[in-house]
């Protein structure tokens, strides 16, 4: 999945597209219910991933389950989370057909687990309602 693909994707199916903060290529999924990233896309040099060769390839970090982080780390093209906590994200290659099905899986994950606390939600609707 490219870039361009992953956020065709995260368009149809959670109806958000990609901002960009930071006035470059990098960029950011966030919710709409309560603006939190479920989803960064950066454009990283080969060599900060530990992968042979020069130059610079796409990753998307997902928030994940801190016990399936390990499992997929061990896989090709997953990595540390690069520049977000290594415990509780994980960076994905994209451009690698193979890695399609787990990309949509964990990036529902993610989505899941970035959703807003239930009580959270409750006290922020009796605030609306009081306003």
């Amino acid at each position: 999945m490219t870039r361009q693909e992953l956020f065709e994707f995260a368009k149809q199916r959670y109806g958000t597209v990609p901002e960009y903060p930071w006035s470059d290529w990098n960029a950011v999924l966030r919710r709409a219910d309560n603006e939190k990233w479920y989803g960064v896309v950066l454009k990283v040099g080969r060599d900060k991933l530990g992968l042979a060769d020069l130059g610079e390839v796409d990753i998307l970090n997902v928030k994940c389950d801190p016990i399936l982080i390990g499992s997929y780390r061990m896989q090709d093209g997953f990595f540390p989370a690069y520049h977000m906590n290594k415990e509780k994200w994980l960076s994905i290659l994209l451009g690698e057909p193979k890695l399609d099905e787990a990309i949509k899986e964990l990036i529902a994950l993610s989505f899941e687990l970035t959703a807003p606390k239930k009580g959270k939600q409750k006290k922020n609707a009796k605030e609306k309602e009081a306003v």
